[in-house]
């Protein structure tokens, strides 16, 4: 790993460092150095929409880019809530630990402030920046759907509202019911809202979980590889969505209902599966294979991978600190690339910078945010291996090196 690039590429985030100086002292271990370029890369992402959101000015300050002007008039319908609901996913996590040192808990205080503010004018009627929740489009199942995943993987945001908004987020996420999810990754969707009213002990419609979970081992195609729908793609959707939703809704149903203990196992036998290949997608300088729909979701490629650590489910042939420098390597790659902020720290469409003609239909600035969810990680303490151990070359460095590696074998 060439820690000097990664230094240099924090400073370009345009951040203050989270102790100063952030990279270049040596007193600071080379681990918590990496820690900080991950979360300068946090505070990146979550300054503009938190902060615009807690004073009520998400809609009028953040930017609508699409794929093309025309549609930008529809995305604007959904982009907000996008935005916010996937930041949630990918930072929650880190919001939730505890004993961090005196310099990362101010900034995590900060920021689980802004949070809990977002979250009353996202789901208040009366507000500015009150969201779609399911009012006009399908798009919001989506990103209720992401919202909610944030809730589950940081009980701690839940515990702290007021009671008026905690109704008024169950009232928001209720709307979701009346959209039906096509046949493909969006039964998950449904799936994880039900398994947030399971975590806070709410009336839940099981049936929508059941269906998710069912179609989905029916769309397996083998390797650790599920269909998006009865087709197979060639994208990051088993990232994206796929793999790290299955996880963790099996993960609250499991204890409620044990007929889908069998279901699950088979689960996490995919899921270290899928981890491998994941690992072996990110090339010696950080990038992957720029394949199927979706790709401006830049670092999300890796929501699987960065689940799996968080959740210490790595498989045996990954260490954690192979993994870590992996990971590194993928953020620093895109970040490199200044286009991909505007001069107000916007993200902007595109893989590497600003290519909008990579995007689909559906995307737009909110919907940029799941690149968040490679930050995951970080909702394990600096003490953890994944930030203490040594640095290790993840596999394709390790072959570039002519290392005599055994060979890669399907599940």
């Amino acid at each position: 790993m060439e820690r000097r690039k990664f230094i240099q590429n924090a400073g370009m985030l345009g951040v203050a460092p989270l102790l100063s100086p952030a990279f270049s002292s040596t007193s600071i271990p080379p681990s918590v150095n990496i820690r900080h370029f991950w979360l300068d890369y946090l505070q990146k992402l979550s300054a503009p929409i938190l902060t615009t959101l807690a004073n009520n000015q998400l809609k009028e300050k953040m930017p609508v880019e699409a794929k093309e002007v025309s549609l930008v008039k529809d995305r604007a319908k959904y982009t907000h809530l996008e935005a916010f609901g996937r930041l949630l996913a990918g930072i929650t996590p880190w919001l939730g630990l505890t004993q961090l040192n005196p310099a990362e808990t101010q900034l995590q205080e900060k920021y689980f402030a802004l949070v809990l503010k977002g979250i009353e004018n996202t789901t208040n009627p009366s507000a500015k920046d009150y969201m779609n929740w399911g009012d006009e489009g399908g798009q919001p199942l989506v990103d209720a759907s992401f919202f909610a995943y944030g809730l589950i993987r940081c009980p701690k945001i839940w515990a702290a509202l007021s009671a008026p908004v905690r109704q008024n987020v169950i009232t928001c996420l209720l709307k979701t019911r009346k959209i039906k999810p096509p046949e493909n990754n969006w039964l998950l969707f449904a799936a994880m809202i039900e398994a947030f009213f399971i975590s806070i002990n709410e009336p839940h419609d099981i049936a929508r979980i059941d269906y998710a979970i069912n179609q989905h081992q029916k769309w397996y195609k083998g390797d650790g590889i599920y269909g998006d729908g009865s087709e197979f793609h060639w994208d990051y959707y088993n990232s994206f969505v796929i793999h790290p939703y299955l996880y963790d809704v099996l993960k609250i149903v499991v204890p409620k209902d044990a007929q889908y203990g069998s279901v699950y196992k088979k689960v996490l036998e995919h899921n270290a599966r899928y981890a491998v290949i994941q690992e072996r997608l990110i090339g010696a300088d950080g990038s992957y294979p720029a394949i199927g729909r979706s790709i401006t979701y830049r670092t999300g490629a890796f929501h699987h991978l960065a689940n799996m650590v968080l959740t210490k489910r790595l498989p045996m042939q990954l260490k954690s600190a192979l993994v870590r420098c992996a990971l590194t390597a993928v953020i620093n790659k895109f970040i490199e690339n200044k286009a991909m902020f505007d001069d107000k720290g916007w993200p902007r469409i595109g893989l590497y910078g600003h290519q909008p003609a990579l995007a689909e239909g559906y995307i737009s600035t909110g919907s940029l945010y799941l690149c968040s969810a490679i930050l995951l990680p970080l909702g394990l303490p600096e003490a953890d291996p994944f930030w203490g151990d040594a640095d290790e070359d993840w596999t394709a460095v390790k072959l570039m090196k002519g290392n005599n590696l055994p060979a890669d074998h399907a599940l």
